[in-house]
């Protein structure tokens, strides 16, 4: 299992529910609902080189 760097987030309460709510609706958790919305970003804005892949975990 690979290693995973903490930290805390805060956000306010109408985003938390927002997001709460969509990561539902997708079958996530809130941090994998944050992961997958920062893996995507950084995909989009050409942060990722293409050869670099997610390790199974």
């Amino acid at each position: 299992m690979s290693k995973k760097k903490q930290f805390v987030l805060r956000v306010d309460p109408e985003k938390y529910e927002r997001l709460e709510k969509w990561a539902a609706d997708e079958f996530r958790s809130i941090n994998g609902q944050l992961e997958w919305i920062i893996d995507k970003a950084l995909r989009d804005a050409g942060r990722v080189k293409p050869a670099e892949k997610k390790q199974p975990e």
